[in-house]
């Protein structure tokens, strides 16, 4: 499978519980904090959720 980074860009802050966990969930604990994540449906499916609060770059 591919494999895509994501970076955190905003703060959680202010943000609903559910979305806090999914930060979490993905492995984002600070600001630009970065993960390199397998690009599964899962995955992708939480990405969509906080969308507005990461930058999501596809590696080769």
């Amino acid at each position: 499978m591919k494999k895509i980074k994501v970076t955190q860009v905003k703060s959680v802050i202010d943000r609903s519980e559910r979305q806090k966990r999914t930060m979490l969930a993905l492995g984002l604990k600070k600001m630009n904090a970065s993960v390199e994540v397998e690009a599964t449906p899962q995955i992708l499916g939480m990405v969509t959720k906080v969308q507005h609060l990461i930058k999501v770059e596809e590696l080769a």
